[in-house]
C-alpha cells in the first residue's frame, strides 16, 4: 500500500457486501497489476514491467506530475480494441469483488485514438465489454468521456466529435481530467456546450491541485453538475455556500489526493468540514491500483474520518446511487439493496 489506510471501525467484509456505485474511477488508472502485468506481456518492448511485484513500486508517485507521466506508459499498453475490450470487462470483475453494482467510468477515448485505435472500434469494445459485465458479472456501467487537459484544444475537438457524433448507449457525462495547472477551464466551455446540447452532464475535474478559482470556472464556464475532486473548495467560504446552495456534489477520493500529494495526510483532508459544512460527497478511488486502494478502502478511510457507523457507511453509499446519472429504475432497484443489505446486516 502506498498509504497506511486507518484502522478500519467497521470490518471489511460489511464494507465489502455494502451494495455501492462508485462515480470518479478512471478506465486504464483502474487497471489492477494482474490487468496490466497481462497487457504489458502482450506488448514487450514497454517500460511498465510485467511482474506484478515491480509493479507495486513503478506506481510510486512523488508528484502529479509523475503520475501523469506513469499513467500514460500504462495507457500506451491498450493500443488495439482488444486490449479495450479487455481492460473493460476485467475492471468490472474486480469491481463486482467489492459489490460495486453501478459504476460511471471515466474513458479517454482521445488517447487510444491517438494511438491507432479507430473511435469506432473502441467504442465498440467498451459497449461490448459493458454488455458482458452487466448479464455476466451483474455491474452496470456507464461512461464519461473526458477531454485529457494536458492534450489541450485538439483533444477537446475529438473528444467531442466521438462523444456527439458516435455516442455509445453506455455514454451519460462529458468530463475534464489530467493536470489543471497551466489548463484553464473556460478554454473548454464550447466543448461542454455542445456536449450539454446534446444530453450530456458536465462533470469536470476541479480543484485537485490548484485553489478554488478553478472550481468557480468548472461551474461558470463548463456549468458542473458535480465536481471531480474539489478539494481546495473550503477554502473560499463563498463557494462552500454555493455548493451548498445549489447541492453542487464533490466526488472525493482521499487516498488520490495523498498519493499525488494533493493532501499531506488523512488527517489534513477536508473531508469532514466539507461534511460539516453541509456539501455533498461522494465517496471514491479514482485510480485505485495506481494508489493501492480500493472503494472499499476509501469507504473505511471515510468511516474512520467521519466516524460513521454501518448506517452512516449506508448513507454514503446511497448518496452516490442519488447523484448518479443512472436510470430511475437503477438507482430505485440500488437503494433496495442498500436498505436491504442494512437490514440484514
Amino acid at each position: 500500500m502506498l498509504h497506511k489506510i486507518p484502522a478500519m471501525t467497521l470490518s471489511r467484509e460489511f464494507l465489502t457486501g455494502l451494495p455501492k456505485a462508485e462515480l470518479h474511477v478512471h478506465h486504464v488508472g483502474s487497471a489492477s497489476p494482474r490487468i496490466v502485468a497481462e497487457l504489458a506481456a502482450r506488448h514487450p518492448d514497454s517500460p511498465v514491467p510485467a511482474d506484478a511485484a515491480a509493479l507495486a513500486e513503478y506506481f510510486t508517485f512523488t508528484d502529479f506530475a509523475k503520475f501523469i507521466d506513469v499513467y500514460l506508459t500504462v495507457v500506451d499498453l491498450v493500443s488495439t480494441p482488444d486490449d479495450v475490450r479487455l481492460l473493460t470487462y476485467e475492471i468490472a470483475r474486480e469491481m463486482a469483488a467489492q459489490n460495486i453494482r453501478y459504476s460511471e467510468l471515466t474513458v479517454t477515448p482521445y488517447t487510444s485514438v491517438q494511438r491507432g485505435i479507430a473511435p469506432e472500434a473502441f467504442c465498440e469494445a467498451i459497449e461490448d465489454a459493458r454488455t458482458a459485465a452487466e448479464k455476466e458479472l451483474g455491474v452496470t456501467l456507464r461512461w464519461i468521456f473526458d477531454i485529457p487537459g494536458e492534450s489541450g484544444i485538439p483533444a477537446a475537438i475529438e473528444t467531442t466529435r466521438i462523444a456527439t457524433g458516435i455516442r455509445p448507449d453506455g455514454l451519460v457525462a462529458f468530463g475534464l481530467g489530467g493536470p489543471e495547472v497551466g489548463v484553464p477551464r473556460p478554454q473548454f466551455a464550447p466543448y461542454f456546450d455542445a456536449a450539454r446540447a446534446v444530453g450530456l452532464h458536465s462533470v469536470p475535474h476541479a480543484g485537485e491541485t490548484t485553489g478554488p478559482e478553478t472550481i468557480w470556472d468548472a461551474l461558470r464556464a463548463l456549468k458542473a453538475e458535480r465536481i471531480g475532486h474539489g478539494t481546495s473548495a473550503m477554502q473560499d467560504p463563498a463557494l462552500v455556500d454555493y455548493l451548498g446552495e445549489h447541492r453542487i456534489p464533490l466526488e472525493v477520493s482521499p487516498t488520490s489526493n495523498l498519493a499525488t500529494r494533493a493532501v499531506a495526510s488523512y488527517e489534513e483532508h477536508p473531508l469532514r468540514a466539507m461534511v460539516e459544512a453541509g456539501l455533498v460527497v461522494t465517496i471514491n478511488s479514482d485510480d485505485p491500483p495506481m494508489f493501492g486502494t480500493d472503494l472499499v478502502n476509501e469507504y473505511a478511510v471515510a468511516a474512520e474520518l467521519l466516524e460513521l457507523d454501518e448506517a452512516g457507511v449506508a448513507e454514503l453509499a446511497r448518496t452516490a446511487v442519488r447523484v448518479s446519472f443512472a436510470e430511475d429504475s437503477v438507482k430505485t432497484a440500488l437503494l433496495t439493496e442498500i436498505d436491504d443489505y442494512l437490514t440484514k446486516a
